[in-house]
């Protein structure tokens, strides 16, 4: 019995002890496929938390220029000012650089408040967003539609990097838009 078990003993330590090179020409291949999937995964987390924030930048901007509007005034450029300062803010607190900021390719077709039937032109002061004021809005939330507001939109550059992928060194473009109904003051 003591040498049936000295022979199984000695055939699973050859096993462990031996070495024939297929473990190493495995990991080649995994590794490199495990290392761009897990690349994969944080580059598009990262694209992901970007599109929320700078969402969330659009929403908050389009807010703060609607409370800056006044319905009666003159045109100005206190609403413009107000919005980029919020982008600005929203962006910086969590990280995002200003200088990624891109007025986007195709802007919102909307139509002036005061009348006609022209598109009004994107503005800015000092960002590269399309700030638009005193645009008709379609139906925000279900409301009446023609109700006037404030749009901005804006995309944001983020620079992926994804070895032995079509996507590596590529820049994308993340929209973002928000729209917010003027406060009648």
């Amino acid at each position: 019995m003591t040498q049936t078990v000295n022979k199984t003993w000695n055939w699973i330590l050859r096993r462990l002890v031996s070495d024939t090179g297929s473990e190493v020409a495995e990991a080649a291949v995994v590794l490199p496929l495990m290392f761009t999937m897990f690349l994969g995964i944080f580059w598009f987390g990262q694209a992901f938390s970007i599109y929320g924030t700078a969402a969330r930048a659009a929403h908050e901007a389009a807010l703060s220029a609607a409370e800056s509007t006044c319905t009666t005034c003159a045109a100005g450029s206190v609403p413009i000012t107000n919005a980029e300062n919020t982008i600005t803010n929203v962006l910086t607190t969590a990280g995002l650089r200003t200088n990624n900021l891109r007025v986007p390719k195709t802007t919102p077709n909307l139509l002036s408040c005061q009348g006609g039937s022209k598109a009004v032109a994107c503005q800015s002061n000092k960002l590269n967003v399309c700030v638009q004021t005193n645009v008709q809005l379609s139906s925000i939330g279900g409301g009446a539609v023609g109700v006037c507001g404030i749009s901005v939109s804006f995309t944001y550059q983020y620079q992926m990097w994804l070895p032995f992928t079509s996507l590596n060194n590529q820049a994308i473009q993340i929209r973002a838009a928000a729209q917010a109904p003027l406060e009648s003051r």
